[in-house]
């Protein structure tokens, strides 16, 4: 526990390095990311967005049986995955979809399971990134438990957990707070405050200052920042990460975005929020923003933004023809991965349906060759 109660105070005002209009801000707090760092965001905020229109696409096309939106959000989830290293883990949310894809994971992967196919559809291991976690802030205390583990072995190793503002009005998010502070786990939490937890605005949810000020109360220091300007977030969340590999313990960083549409393809934002409201955030944009900055500076031109439109157009080829692909399931993956070691009573299921499956085939057998003597006859 600190006792500097002033260090873990977050700042009164969101730390913000570009404005709506692309220019750096006087207001703002520590130096703009390297050109390269941002050009490369820049890419990776296209590519999430053609993303996001793809997975869409594929829902009101009925190959997705749902898809929940991070259009507007897409700072976010690039510098969550862009500021990790290799060995660190990520921790996402179910509209985390982009920050997945942008760590490395195959983008038909990342949205399998919100095809409703098995698993979470990519191995956790491979790009160290956990399943899409649909229930709210359950994936926080695994994220914790990872990070202590990695402690306790003397590993290197920084989990970021992201969740939403309707997150943090769950008690797993607390008590991921509260394990992460006293065991010192280095875990960075992102808090994504999109301003509703489906229909449920901010204000019913929180009456404190920012969502940052919920870690002071477990010894967690907290930020706030712009969520639609990318600088700020590499910033802020680099800082944040490379303090809690410095062994400062657990960090609170709460990003503030807008969800510009609807909570998923099954919600009606209209009846909860208005046009205007939504139309004021789109000057925020934080594409159009780091674009307009990039080109300011000389580092984005027609070609290069070109390329990277293609380049994105690619992904949603990639991402379209693998979802439009059918697949075959497999029975035998009922039974494969429920244990390490099948129960008696799970090998006994096996058999069972083993065996139905066996007579169905016969049954189908036996039929096609009674059509064909019929035909024959004919």
């Amino acid at each position: 526990m600190t006792s500097d109660a002033d260090r873990m105070m977050p700042s009164t005002e969101p730390v913000m390095l570009l404005g709506p209009d692309g220019r750096p801000t006087t207001a703002g707090t520590g130096t703009l990311p390297p050109p390269e760092d941002l050009l490369r965001g820049y890419a990776s905020i296209v590519a999430a967005r053609r993303y996001n229109e793809q997975a869409s696409a594929l829902v009101r096309q009925g190959r997705l049986a749902v898809y929940p939106s991070s259009f507007g959000q897409e700072a976010c989830q690039v510098a969550a995955a862009q500021v990790l290293a290799d060995g660190d883990w990520l921790f996402p949310t179910y509209r985390d979809t982009a920050a997945v894809a942008a760590r490395g994971v195959d983008p038909v992967e990342a949205l399998v399971l919100l095809k409703g196919d098995w698993h979470s559809g990519y191995d956790p291991y491979e790009r160290h990134v956990a399943p899409l976690a649909t229930p709210l802030a359950t994936q926080l205390p695994h994220a914790v438990g990872v990070a202590h583990a990695a402690r306790l072995r003397g590993e290197p190793t920084v989990v970021l957990a992201l969740c939403g503002d309707g997150a943090t009005s769950e008690g797993d998010f607390h008590e991921a707070l509260n394990f992460a502070a006293v065991f010192s786990s280095p875990v960075v939490f992102l808090v994504q405050n999109n301003r509703y937890a489906i229909s449920v605005p901010l204000s019913r949810q929180t009456a404190a200052p920012s969502l940052a000020h919920k870690g002071v109360g477990y010894g967690v220091p907290g930020e706030q920042v712009d969520g639609n300007d990318l600088a700020a977030l590499l910033t802020v969340l680099g800082g944040a990460v490379a303090r809690a590999r410095a062994g400062e313990g657990p960090q609170l960083v709460e990003a503030h975005t807008y969800r510009m549409q609807a909570h998923t393809n099954a919600d009606d934002a209209t009846r909860y929020r208005s046009d205007e409201e939504v139309a004021a955030w789109v000057g925020r944009d934080p594409l159009t923003r780091l674009e307009a900055y990039l080109r300011a500076e000389g580092v984005l031109d027609d070609e290069r933004a070109a390329a990277v439109a293609a380049e994105a157009e690619e992904l949603a080829r990639h991402t379209r023809e693998g979802i439009n692909r059918d697949v075959e399931p497999d029975p035998e993956d009922l039974f494969r991965h429920v244990y390490s070691r099948p129960t008696p009573q799970l090998e006994e299921q096996r058999a069972l349906v083993r065996d139905e499956l066996a007579r169905d085939e016969a049954a189908s057998g036996a039929n096609v060759t009674t059509d064909t003597r019929q035909e024959a006859l004919r």
